[in-house]
């Protein structure tokens, strides 16, 4: 339309991989204290907003469909959030370009919350700040937070307990998925977590000065989400079998909720490799090797 803002800002929402996640208890209000190491892959989905009267979603990309009987996706949501607590008064044609499976334990709808937030943040040029900011993206769901700025972090309670962590060893990942979706409260729901009387103390942030620090924090680390997710949907094991017997694998573990898992590998040939292996041996499977963010 004539006089509206032409720039078109976009934002990438890069894929969130729970390299642990220990589950410590469920508190009163049935939420679950959680601790988890949290990294972010150079693969995603990505976030572009243009000036527009409405609010608009288009949706894009190969895992668009998935998406396509939600009227209220969490990027809308975001906006509207946005909008309410900073007054603006304006519009937006969003566009969600959907690459990673939906419902797969790799944060991808807190992913595309986050960077929907920061894309209106510049094109409505609002500044809330960052505590406000911070305040909306939890609103949004117990991943958004952490998503908003997309480095390697420490995560504990229930999602709003961040310490960022110095850049972490160089290592590649395997993503792999058995095209399923696993919701997240059935997880949860099939998890025998003890009652808390009260909240966990604050983990002592750790260092890893190299990759083998890394994986041996990570071997008294597990995901403890995974036997419950493995008991719903058993082609997980199948997938941690075939990322296991790869070249090169140095840790195989399920991400989040599942049931997309990830391989350690230490260089990018050993990635490619295995992940092009896999690839073969299971073509129905999601399989991609991908480099981390501020690694190395």
């Amino acid at each position: 339309m004539p006089g509206e803002d032409s720039r078109r800002i976009v934002e990438d929402a890069p894929a969130k991989i729970n390299l642990s996640l220990r589950v410590a208890g469920r508190r009163a209000d049935r939420y679950h204290e959680l601790q988890s190491l949290v990294v972010f892959a150079r693969i995603g989905d990505r976030v572009s907003a243009e000036a527009a009267s409405d609010l608009t979603l288009d949706l894009r990309g190969p895992f668009a469909a998935a998406l396509g009987g939600d009227p209220d996706n969490l990027v809308l949501r975001a906006a509207r959030l946005l909008r309410e607590r900073t007054g603006a008064n304006a519009g937006a044609r969003l566009t969600l370009e959907k690459n990673l499976p939906v419902a797969s334990g790799i944060g991808g709808g807190s992913a595309d919350a986050a960077a929907a937030l920061r894309a209106l943040v510049r094109l409505w040029d609002v500044d809330p700040g960052a505590a406000a900011l911070g305040e909306m993206a939890a609103a949004l769901g117990a991943d958004v937070p952490v998503c908003l700025d997309a480095r390697p972090a420490l995560m504990w309670g229930i999602g709003a307990n961040i310490a960022r962590l110095e850049a972490l060893p160089r290592f590649h990942l395997v993503l792999v998925n058995p095209g399923v979706a696993l919701a997240t409260a059935e997880v949860f729901q099939a998890l025998a977590a003890p009652a808390l009387a009260h909240a966990p103390e604050a983990p002592v942030l750790p260092l890893f000065a190299t990759l083998e620090e890394l994986l041996r924090w990570l071997a008294g680390a597990a995901n403890d989400l995974e036997a419950p997710a493995r008991a719903r949907l058993p082609e997980i094991g199948a997938v941690l079998a075939a990322l296991a017997a790869s070249a090169g694998c140095r840790l195989a573990r399920m991400s989040g909720s599942g049931a997309t898992c990830f391989g350690i590998y230490a260089d990018e040939a050993a990635a490619e490799a295995a992940a092009a292996a896999i690839a073969r041996a299971h073509p129905g499977w999601w399989t991609v090797a991908c480099g981390v963010s501020d690694c190395g």
